[in-house]
């Protein structure tokens, strides 16, 4: 995770000027047998890591817990609530406008933190400033960029998406008997009031067997040019 974590001063922030800060939000939940509890954190800290070389934005440390309650039956998640976790990312946005930072990415790691949608909303109620990325849009092409093989609905938790990522970022978190993890569960209308037991037994919906680090590089590679286009939006005034 070092690489991962700014190591920026602040004598590199003055030399480098205001910038657009990037906020890595990930979790701490199951990943089945094969995959660390981090797995979300690492991946939002991939992709923000990447954005903010490739932009020259301000990485700032990730949140590392969050609204994780649909894994809460399984040994190891931890949570908060989506009202602290609210509280943390409009905290976060207020010392950063106190500092005069001109706008904030928050890359989201974790499908279940659905208040960060409102948190952008009423953020940017009087302007455009703060983005909540990757969106359904940018998912969407980073998966036909690296061209994979399921589909979004097969792919929730654990697979072919999430695991080519590791292969490519931190291999070494992926542990040996993820190919045989593979589950189905593409129909989950009663998520919110089963959990994910309701749907898995191995912590795993999609298919970790059909990951690669070139699809992982592919969808980073995609992500950063998806960026380009958020960024405007919250810089162009």
């Amino acid at each position: 995770m070092d690489d991962l974590i700014t190591q920026a001063t602040s004598a590199d922030v003055r030399r480098r000027g205001q910038a657009v800060a990037v906020l890595p939000v990930g979790s701490f939940e199951q990943h089945g047998d094969h995959l660390p509890l981090t797995t979300d954190t690492v991946i939002a800290c991939l992709i923000a890591r990447r954005i903010a070389d490739d932009h020259d934005l301000f990485l700032l440390p990730p949140v590392t817990v969050s609204c994780s309650h649909e894994h809460a039956s399984a040994a190891g998640t931890v949570s908060i609530s989506a009202t602290t976790l609210y509280a943390m990312v409009n905290d976060i946005w207020q010392s950063l406008q106190a500092a005069g930072v001109p706008g904030l990415i928050i890359v989201n790691g974790h499908g279940g933190n659905y208040v960060l949608s409102n948190v952008a909303q009423e953020l940017n109620a009087a302007g455009p400033k703060v983005v909540l990325f990757p969106v359904h849009e940018d998912r969407a092409r980073a998966r036909a960029d690296a061209r994979l093989e399921s589909s979004a609905a097969e792919d929730m938790h654990g697979g072919e998406f999430e695991v080519s990522l590791l292969l490519h970022g931190a291999p070494h978190l992926v542990r040996d008997g993820i190919e045989q993890d593979d589950h189905s569960a593409p129909s989950r209308p009663h998520l919110l009031s089963l959990g994910m037991a309701g749907y898995t037994s191995n912590g795993i919906i999609g298919r970790p067997s059909l990951a690669t680090a070139a699809k992982g590089r592919a969808i980073l590679d995609s992500f950063s040019a998806s960026a380009r286009a958020h960024l405007a939006v919250i810089t162009k005034s």
